[in-house]
């Protein structure tokens, strides 16, 4: 669990701020997501799947135009 203290001559912005970059360096929010609908493992293995095609297909763009 992700906590801040208020400190002193902090306002309540910065601390939100500093809240905010914490939960998003941890990745809570990436998980949180992810777990919202559940999705089978073999859907999830699909999804990857077809992410790294993509990944594979810029890459070879990208060195295509160079």
């Amino acid at each position: 669990m992700t906590q801040v203290q208020l400190q002193p001559g902090e306002s309540q912005e910065q601390l939100l701020k500093r809240f905010r970059k914490l939960v998003t360096k941890s990745g809570i929010l990436s998980i949180v997501r992810r777990k919202r609908w559940h999705i089978s493992k073999s859907e999830l293995r699909r999804i990857q799947k077809k992410k790294a095609i993509r990944r594979a297909r810029r890459r070879m763009s990208k060195f295509s135009r160079e």
